[in-house]
């Protein structure tokens, strides 16, 4: 009886009935959404490649929010009306790539490497979507997986949401990065000060490098900051370069008057 099933399982997985048998390591994948945030996810019976809805559960909007690599490789931009709108393909070698869809804006240009915990684009709801979300998919060889995070398998897929959960740590530690919420749309420039606007940073969680100091932003309420911080824009305006703009720490959604922290509480290191 095992020769016969053994039999069976082959000639399903020739006829493509049953996904790819990995034969190269998969990369330790995390969760494609920053550092600290809890999203719920469930899986829908017509989706055919094994893939997961994410939606955040943390009290915080689930548009706006940054979409992260999940692990290195090199990140391709696609549009498909309809279905997937905005999305992304990152190729991470030995068979595996993930699939990121409804994006409502790119992060990377196409073709780009980009490192785990790199923005890749902004949770958005382009294509056929009822509302935003991150479409997420696991490929080996073309073929869908069941979706692992740090190494653990997600299954079995729930059908709704809030009936489970994952929290990230996608971009917690290393990499040079800091994590901020920023409160509004926030123009980037070429320099810690306002002479050459380069493109806008989302509101919602963003990555920052590191801070410097530059011209003061004040509003008429009397708040202000002289910090600027150095980050990657998610538009970039034509013929700007968006990476490792200047954003004011004016923007953070945070702490005080010439304060620069993250998340955390924890200060911006300088540049």
């Amino acid at each position: 009886m095992r020769s016969a099933r053994l039999v069976l399982s082959a000639v399903a997985l020739l006829l493509g009935l049953l996904p790819a048998i990995p034969a190269h390591a998969a990369p330790l994948f995390k969760a494609p959404f920053p550092c600290g945030q809890t999203w719920t996810y469930s899986h829908h019976s017509t989706e055919v490649r094994l893939a997961l809805d994410f939606v955040r559960s943390d009290g915080s909007a689930t548009g706006g929010t940054p979409v992260l690599a999940s692990a290195s490789g090199t990140a391709y931009r696609y549009w498909e009306a309809g279905g997937a709108g905005n999305y992304v393909v990152i190729d991470h070698g030995g068979g595996w790539k993930t699939y990121y869809f409804h994006l409502a804006s790119f992060s990377v240009p196409h073709g780009a490497f980009v490192s785990q915990g790199q923005q890749v684009g902004v949770t958005g709801t382009t294509g056929g979507s009822s509302g935003p979300h991150i479409h997420y998919e696991q490929l080996y060889n073309g073929a869908g997986q069941t979706i692992v995070i740090n190494g653990q398998s997600l299954a079995p897929y729930p059908p709704y949401y809030n009936q489970r959960y994952l929290t990230s740590d996608n971009g917690c530690s290393g990499g040079g990065r800091s994590w901020v919420d920023t409160f509004a749309d926030a123009t980037g420039y070429a320099e810690p000060n306002t002479a050459d606007a380069q493109g806008v940073l989302k509101a919602g969680t963003n990555y920052v490098y590191c801070k410097v100091w530059g011209q003061e932003i004040r509003d008429g309420s009397g708040n202000y900051n002289h910090w600027w911080l150095k980050t990657d824009l998610d538009i970039v305006y034509a013929g700007k370069n968006g990476w490792g703009a200047h954003v004011s720490a004016y923007y953070l959604s945070r702490w005080g008057n010439d304060e620069a922290k993250d998340n955390n509480g924890a200060v911006i290191p300088d540049c």
